[in-house]
């Protein structure tokens, strides 16, 4: 699982590298809280300045990509201890995989549903509204963090004794 959301979240920050524009077009219109209700008690938390939409986007691109980079770490960790079978590297494994996960709830969690859906009302806008794909990625890392740190089944030569299991 792992693997999984390292590939997904690759993926999104490689997107986000080569096609600049269109997610930053997302971004500025969310910050802008211009496809909104505009509600004059809410617009005064609009920001509307370029440079800082730019920033916010640059921002959240760095994030991703160091997400993705210490899942693919972790990834790597999870492969080495399989095959090794050494317990101490599987601790490596599942401290760098929850490390990860923790930033993809970050950024999805509390970057996308709190403070893009709630603070800037992300939800009012029926063009610009990422808090379905946000969701999504919530729940991708909860999921892989909950398997993440399941206990350990017994090994096979743990449960057989002489005359039968």
């Amino acid at each position: 699982m792992t693997a999984t959301v390292a590939v997904h979240m690759a993926l999104v920050a490689f997107g986000n590298i080569t096609d600049f524009g269109t997610n930053q077009q997302f971004v500025r219109h969310v910050l802008a809280m211009d496809t909104t209700f505009r509600d004059p008690d809410l617009m005064w938390r609009a920001i509307e300045s370029p440079a800082l939409q730019n920033a916010a986007y640059v921002a959240v691109i760095a994030w991703e990509t160091v997400t993705a980079a210490v899942l693919l770490y972790a990834t790597g960790l999870w492969f080495r201890a399989l095959r090794r079978g050494a317990a101490d590297r599987a601790d490596r494994a599942r401290a760098a995989s929850t490390a990860g996960l923790v930033m993809v709830l970050l950024l999805f969690g509390l970057g996308f549903l709190a403070i893009g859906g709630e603070w800037f009302a992300m939800w009012q806008s029926s063009k610009w509204n990422g808090l379905d794909a946000a969701a999504r990625n919530v729940l991708l890392a909860l999921a892989a963090l909950v398997v993440v740190h399941l206990p350990p089944g017994p090994r096979a030569h743990d449960t057989l004794r002489p005359g039968g299991p």
